[in-house]
């Protein structure tokens, strides 16, 4: 049976990836940051499907944070994949007024390290395995006067797919990213903007935003045998934008 690590696994697209890998039977380990309670209502949910779940609390902008997930992963038995979708922006603004320290910490969230996780998994992979990285469509659009910073970090995250995926494509590991578009989840309001997707899908031309589950049928894809020739490459799924 597949074990995979979904970083930020328990809201947003992070737990409908994990909604969707336990219903095709992987043992799954969450990671989280915080609210326990929640945490603990989405290991309820899929522990119902008849897999093992575990979530981890835990911040992976520190050492601590990711070893303590993969010691979670190492008593369920063999990892077999990740997935790299933990991150967060905290404001829509223009760089010029967006702090120094917000700038730095939306880098460490959302390149560093998932960077330092990567790292971590190539140790418990051997020879085989897959990490998805969940980057953003930000990454080739800059996001100007919204959040260039983490459209900066996000398109680092797509370089680090391709060289990662030709570094250890001999180990016959995968290593493929999903760039989602517009899709509707919390962080509209928790970056204050709660209007934002219904004021920006006219701009997509499917002419609306994405669900979670459109995403998390995308990593299921790139973690399955189907995608076996796949690697080193970023699929967009952002309704044409």
């Amino acid at each position: 049976m597949p074990l995979t690590i979904v970083t930020g696994g328990t809201r947003g697209i992070g737990a409908a990836v994990a909604a969707r890998l336990a219903a095709e039977g992987h043992d799954l380990v969450l990671g989280h940051r915080s609210d326990a309670a929640s945490a603990a209502a989405v290991v309820a949910r899929l522990e119902a499907v008849g897999v093992r779940c575990v979530a981890v609390p835990g911040d992976l902008t520190t050492d601590e944070g990711i070893e303590a997930l993969y010691a979670a992963a190492d008593d369920l038995g063999a990892l077999t994949g990740v997935v790299n979708n933990a991150g967060a922006t905290y404001r829509f603004a223009p760089l010029a007024d967006t702090p120094a320290d917000e700038v730095r910490r939306t880098i460490d969230v959302n390149l560093t390290a998932p960077i330092l996780v990567a790292r971590a998994a190539v140790h418990r992979l051997g020879r085989g395995g897959v990490i998805v990285n969940i980057t953003s469509g930000a990454a080739t659009i800059g996001s100007p006067g919204e959040y260039v910073h983490y459209a900066a970090a996000k398109a680092g995250l797509d370089l680090l797919t391709r060289g990662l995926g030709l570094e250890l494509a001999d180990r016959g590991i995968r290593v493929v990213a999903v760039a989602p578009g517009l899709i509707e989840t919390e962080l509209h309001t928790t970056t204050g903007d709660p209007g934002r997707v219904a004021r920006m899908a006219p701009q997509i031309p499917l002419g609306r935003a994405g669900q979670p589950e459109e995403i998390a049928g995308a990593v299921a894809w790139l973690m399955s045998e189907e995608a076996s020739y796949v690697t080193a490459t970023t699929l967009r799924v952002a309704g044409g934008r």
